[in-house]
């Protein structure tokens, strides 16, 4: 049985309900999935609803977004149930800071011409968990660019110029109040941290010394090669290797939960071992 440990509803820059997650993953006969939107667990009461009496497991889970010198450092988190606890309560200074960015970028839209408001683009998102991707659909809808990659690229990712940084947290502060929210800590897709061989090993050391649990290895922009590459590398480092499908629904074209793009697959032993690692 395969389970997904990354995946993204309407309460982030998904375009699937948390129930609808939930309906895919049984229609993929998956064993368990872990919602895991961005700096909110406001979809999470649904998606355990949801879940309620099938055959699938729902992981509760975020993913947060920490500073990084180079490249980008994404952590998932799994199990963080919703409620109070030190990573919960850190969650609305995080979001407060998404709402904040938003609104800056808009207002740099505006300010390079682009027609764009506020309204509109809480009308995309559903009216909640806001993101840049919901900023690019309105620009693709308004006949700005012609796909949400090129809204990226021509203006909201970073270094383009509507781009706006926010408040993150650091890596090691985000490991501990996650190990100490009894929560499994997961440093995503890390080909996003600008690092390879012995400095990327020896940053996997260090964070594994302040609770880090896994790496996603199992990740559908990776061939099997650098997969199998990435699952030695974590088991070198004392890491768990976990995987997911970064499932985002339509704004993510192609791309299917448990699946990715038809050659992922993240086996039950995955989750069990993380699971293991919980506090």
């Amino acid at each position: 049985m395969a389970v997904d440990l990354h995946t993204h509803s309407t309460f982030s820059d998904g375009s699937d309900s948390p129930t609808e997650i939930v309906s895919a993953a049984t229609a993929a006969g998956l064993e368990a999935v872990a919602l895991t939107d961005h700096d909110n667990l406001n979809g999470i009461l649904e998606a355990s609803s949801a879940a309620d009496g099938s055959d699938v497991e729902l992981i509760p889970g975020v993913e947060l977004s920490c500073e990084w010198p180079s490249g980008g450092m994404h952590l998932l988190v799994l199990w963080l149930e919703p409620g109070p606890g030190p990573l919960q309560d850190r969650l609305e200074i995080l979001q407060d800071g998404r709402r904040r960015r938003n609104l800056a970028l808009i207002d740099k839209l505006q300010g390079l011409g682009v027609d764009i408001s506020y309204e509109e683009v809480v009308a995309e998102a559903g009216g909640t968990g806001i993101g840049r991707p919901h900023l690019a659909a309105v620009l693709v809808n308004k006949g700005v660019v012609d796909s949400i990659p090129e809204a990226f690229e021509l203006y909201l990712a970073a270094g383009r110029p509507a781009y706006v940084e926010r408040f993150r947290l650091s890596p090691g502060e985000a490991i501990e109040l996650a190990r100490a929210s009894g929560a499994v800590p997961i440093v995503a897709h890390p080909h996003t941290l600008g690092m390879t061989g012995q400095a990327l090993d020896e940053e996997l050391r260090s964070l594994a010394r302040r609770g880090l649990v896994g790496l996603e290895c199992y990740y559908p922009e990776y061939q099997p090669d650098i997969r199998l590459e990435l699952v030695e590398r974590a088991r070198d480092v004392g890491l768990v290797p976990s995987g997911g499908s970064d499932y985002h629904g339509s704004y993510k074209p192609g791309l299917e939960l448990g699946k990715g793009y038809g050659d992922l697959s993240v086996g039950r032993e995955v989750w069990h071992e993380l699971a293991e690692a919980r506090s």
